[in-house]
Formats: structure tokens, C-alpha cells, sequence
């Protein structure tokens, strides 16, 4: 006879444990742990004949999961060249961010390939919103297309009768943790419900090799809603990052069965849908004048796309007691670190003087590479001397005031060359194995002194 039986789980990990705590033990969160009911049966161990033998792996064919393009290039640059037949996405991110208007993106460009394959139609299916309201931003982003079907359901036996009857090309859900099943205990979004529900749906979608895109809430810490078992079961899990006051979105593939998880997609939210940017350097990249004062050039890396970024920064009287450090888009840490190296060995004094820094167009940087740029825009502001027209610089700066050498300096000259700039200040560490790029000079340097010299115009604009 089955009985039923408490267990507690964690709401962010998915920790078990036969009694209430307040902490979870495996991932020291507080407050997630709740109290779902489960069913215990004593069964016994029997084996079943499988419904195929084993296949010699010479003899099987690759053809059926080779990759399709989905019809937006970001998206595919991100997986690997495409959807693979039967692979299971989890694209997470922010509310608001734009993660409903990309998939109708890719839902109405996925029924019109549909069609002219003459495949299944693309199955969307919402658990948040109305039919209407999603008609409605169809509408606005030119996402309408007849082969393009629309469900709003939360029932996962339901869900999967949809799939049965129309056999479509693609099954997209918005989102993973509004589907509940009869079969598990506790409300949809809960632990116990995610894992059935996900263990289900993927069941159903590899026996009919439909491809499949989940839509999955985070959390305030940023990490993806429910248990930690979620991303395991899935083949891919992509977030989709930006700043929601800023156009720019970018989407990241955190694991990827398929392909590698260094790749980047740029996209332009508007008003009217979201665009890919293949070049995402108008974005990036200010109009002003060449010889305005307080600004600089570097080429970051995200994953292995090289993103040029430009660093704009202001120094003014304090008219407080105390002078202000105010970034965005940089880490402020490292700019304090800076300005008191500039102090130290180039007398650079900011202690009297607010300073401001910043990334135009919603640009964010973490990596050491831009400390050069950033340093060689809050001189250049300070001085009142512009930085020479055409130059992009990149580089660690450490303490004593030395350029520490970083990763891809090859791949950040070469997109700078094609970009238009002429003058490259570089790492003067490993500048020997650096080939030569056509249209940029390249100027290894050693140290801030070489490169205050180098980079800014000897006088004031």
C-alpha cells in the first residue's frame, strides 16, 4: 500500500530533507525550504526488454541532428549554426527584458520556413498571457503568420494533446514555470512540479524530435527560478541580459550540448520588435567630435566577439566636501584603483575633483582590458587634451603603473582596423608575437607614462 509522506525541499537548489529548517544546506539560502507531499510505494527492481537494440556508432545517422537555421542569426550564432531537431532550449532572463518579443521573432520566421518546407506549423503556447495581448505585440513587431498557431494553456496533459494534434515544427512555452501536471503534488513553480513537468515535456518532444524553446523566470540573486535539476535536463540554457531603460540585449548560452558557450548575440529592442546586430558597434560608439577631450576607444571581448567600447569621462570641481566617483557601466573599484596609480607615479592629482565615468550606449565592462582606455580618458578630461584621433588602446594597468599583457589582442586589433581606427596602444608584454594588421599602426607600451605620451595630443583642444 502507498502512504503518503512530507518531504522538504529548497526552492533555489532543490535540497531534500525529512524535516523543516529554516537554511538550506546546500545552498545556504533562507526561507526556501517548503513542504511538498509525496507518494512512497515499495516496488520491486524487474528488467524490460528495450524497444531497439544497441546501434554500432559508425552506423548511426547524423544527418537528423544536424543544426537548422531558425531565421534569426544571433539566435543561431549562439547555438551553434542553429536548433537542433529534438533539443530542448531554456532561455531565462529579467522581466521586461524582451525574452517574449525575441520568440515571436523567431516563431513567426520559423513558420514561414515552415511553409515553404511544407513542415508543421510552430505551436506558441502561453501560460502568462491572453491570446489578445500576444496578437497584439504580433502585431506591433510584425510577428503575424498564419502558420504561426497560439494556445494559452497551464495544464501540461493539455499541453501535450496540443502537440499530438497538430505535430508542429516547433513548440515554444512561455513560460516553464506556470505549467502544472495532475500526476505531481503542490502548486505550479513548486520543485516537485518543475521536475515532473520538464521530465514530461522532454520525454515528449525527444520521441517526436520536435524542437523545443522554455521560457524560465530568475530570481532576484539572477540565477534561473526553480531547481538547479532544470538546467541538467534541458540541452541548452541561454539568458537574455540588458539594462531595461538601454536598447541593447544580449544573449549568452550557459551550457550548449551543441556548440560552445563563448558566443555572443547582440540585439536592438525598439518600439517595433528586436533586431539582430551582427555589428553592434553604432551602439557603442559616440558621434562627437574627435577632439573633444575625456574620451577613449577599447575593444572588449564577450566570449570571443570582440565589442568596441567607447569610455567618455569628466573631471570637475568638487563643490562638495568630499569628491564624488561616479561610473556606469565600468566597475568603480577598478577606477578608483586608477586614479590613485595616476596619482602616485604621474602626479596626476583628482583628489580635489569629482570624477565621472562612463560607457555610451549602455555598454558594460568588467574585464582589466579596458583599464588603459579608461585611464587614458579620465587623463585626457583632466588635462583638457583630446586623445589622437583614430586611437583605441586596451590593457591591464597594475599598481606600480606598468600595462600588463591581456587575452586576444589579435582578434581586438583586427576588429579595431575594421572599424577605421589607425593607432593601437598594446601590452608591450608579448607585442613580439603579434601580426602586423593592415591599416593600424600598432604601439606596444610599457608602462601609463608611454602611454599618456603616445595617446593624447600635445595640446588643448
Amino acid at each position: 500500500m502507498g502512504k503518503q509522506k512530507s518531504t522538504y525541499f529548497c526552492s533555489e537548489c532543490g535540497w531534500s530533507t525529512s524535516k523543516w529548517v529554516g537554511q538550506c544546506r546546500a545552498c545556504e539560502a533562507w526561507g526556501t525550504v517548503t513542504e511538498e507531499a509525496t507518494n512512497t510505494t515499495a516496488t520491486t527492481f524487474k528488467a524490460i526488454a528495450p524497444r531497439t537494440a544497441a546501434t554500432s556508432i559508425s552506423q548511426i545517422d547524423v544527418e537528423v541532428s544536424r543544426a537548422r537555421p531558425s531565421g534569426v542569426s544571433e539566435l543561431d550564432r549562439v547555438l551553434g549554426g542553429g536548433i537542433v531537431p529534438g533539443a530542448v532550449v531554456l532561455l531565462a532572463g529579467e522581466p521586461g527584458v524582451g525574452k517574449s518579443t525575441l520568440l515571436l521573432d523567431v516563431a513567426a520566421k520559423a513558420a514561414a520556413q515552415a511553409t515553404e518546407t511544407k513542415t508543421g506549423p510552430v505551436l506558441y503556447i502561453s501560460g502568462e498571457e491572453s491570446a489578445s495581448q500576444i496578437r497584439l505585440r504580433a502585431e506591433r513587431v510584425g510577428a503575424l503568420h498564419d502558420h504561426l498557431l497560439l494556445a494559452t494553456e497551464t495544464h501540461l496533459e493539455t499541453i501535450i494533446g496540443h502537440i499530438q494534434q497538430q505535430s508542429p515544427s516547433l513548440l515554444i512555452l512561455d513560460s516553464i514555470q506556470t505549467v502544472f501536471s495532475s500526476e505531481a503534488e503542490g502548486a505550479a513553480g513548486g520543485v516537485t512540479q518543475i521536475r515532473t513537468v520538464t521530465s514530461k515535456l522532454i520525454a515528449t518532444v525527444k520521441e517526436r524530435n520536435l524542437p523545443t524553446i522554455l521560457v524560465g523566470h530568475v530570481t532576484r540573486e539572477g540565477g534561473i527560478a526553480g531547481p538547479r535539476v532544470l538546467e541538467h535536463l534541458v540541452d541548452v540554457v541561454c539568458q537574455f541580459e540588458g539594462e531595461r531603460h538601454a536598447r541593447l540585449r544580449l544573449l549568452r548560452a550557459v551550457k550548449n550540448r551543441y556548440g560552445a558557450t563563448d558566443e555572443v548575440g547582440c540585439f536592438d529592442l525598439t518600439d517595433t520588435g528586436i533586431i539582430g546586430l551582427p555589428d553592434p558597434s553604432g551602439l557603442f560608439l559616440s558621434t562627437a567630435s574627435a577632439e573633444t577631450s575625456g574620451t577613449c576607444v577599447t575593444v572588449t571581448l564577450e566570449g570571443k566577439r570582440p565589442m568596441p567600447t567607447e569610455v567618455q569621462a569628466l573631471v570637475a570641481t568638487s563643490v562638495a566636501g568630499a569628491p564624488r566617483r561616479t561610473t556606469s557601466g565600468i566597475d568603480q573599484t577598478r577606477v578608483t584603483m586608477m586614479l590613485a596609480v595616476m596619482q602616485a607615479r604621474l602626479g596626476v592629482d583628482t583628489s580635489g575633483t569629482d570624477v565621472y565615468v562612463s560607457t555610451v550606449g549602455g555598454a558594460k565592462t568588467s574585464e582589466p582590458a579596458a583599464d588603459l582606455a579608461t585611464a587614458l580618458a579620465i587623463m585626457s578630461a583632466a588635462a583638457d587634451r583630446p586623445v589622437k584621433p583614430d586611437l583605441v588602446a586596451f590593457g591591464e594597468i597594475g599598481l606600480t603603473g606598468e600595462i600588463r599583457a591581456t587575452v586576444g589582442i589579435q582578434r581586438r586589433l583586427a576588429e579595431a582596423a575594421r572599424l577605421g581606427f589607425k593607432i593601437a596602444l598594446v601590452p608591450d608584454t608579448g607585442a613580439e608575437t603579434l601580426q602586423p594588421v593592415k591599416g593600424i599602426n600598432i604601439y606596444p607600451v610599457a608602462d601609463l607614462s608611454a602611454a599618456a605620451r603616445l595617446g593624447l595630443s600635445s595640446s588643448k583642444k
